[in-house]
């Protein structure tokens, strides 16, 4: 088993960084590797609530996840089972996501545990690394369209 860790600082409090991890519209506005859309977000943001979500990379595949709401903490911790749709990786996984407020507006660190080995774990770090540069992105958008 393996596991990765990514830090991002995003221009938004905690609390609405939190909402766009756990709301669908949220969601909607950053998950996946690349610009492709989000086709489906349902989220039950509480200890055993569920979360799915499938989306479209821009080469035309489809990619659904799922898993289990294990902590929730708002606005400071979320941390759920990870599990591909249609067994793309073998085994459930877990992610851990912490925040933090900063002068900035948030610290995200993203910890993606239980990986089955080292290629799954190179592949959610494309694709996590990915989804937070959208975040990232997104969020620096909205602080600019403040200005």
């Amino acid at each position: 088993m393996t596991s990765l860790t990514l830090v991002r600082r995003i221009a938004a409090r905690p609390s609405i960084v939190f909402d766009a991890l756990t709301t669908p519209e949220g969601i909607a506005c950053w998950w996946g590797p690349d610009d492709g859309p989000v086709l489906l977000a349902e989220t039950d943001v509480r200890i055993g609530g569920r979360f799915r979500v499938r989306f479209r990379t821009l080469d035309g595949l489809e990619h659904e996840s799922s898993g289990e709401y294990r902590e929730v903490v708002r606005p400071e911790r979320l941390a759920m089972s990870w599990r591909w749709e249609n067994g793309e990786n073998p085994g459930e996984s877990l992610v851990e996501i912490d925040l933090w407020a900063i002068a900035e507006g948030t610290e995200l660190t993203l910890t993606h545990s239980r990986l089955h080995d080292e290629d799954t774990r190179l592949t959610h770090e494309e694709g996590w690394s990915g989804a937070l540069n959208k975040l990232e992105r997104h969020f620096s958008l909205v602080a600019d369209r403040r200005l």
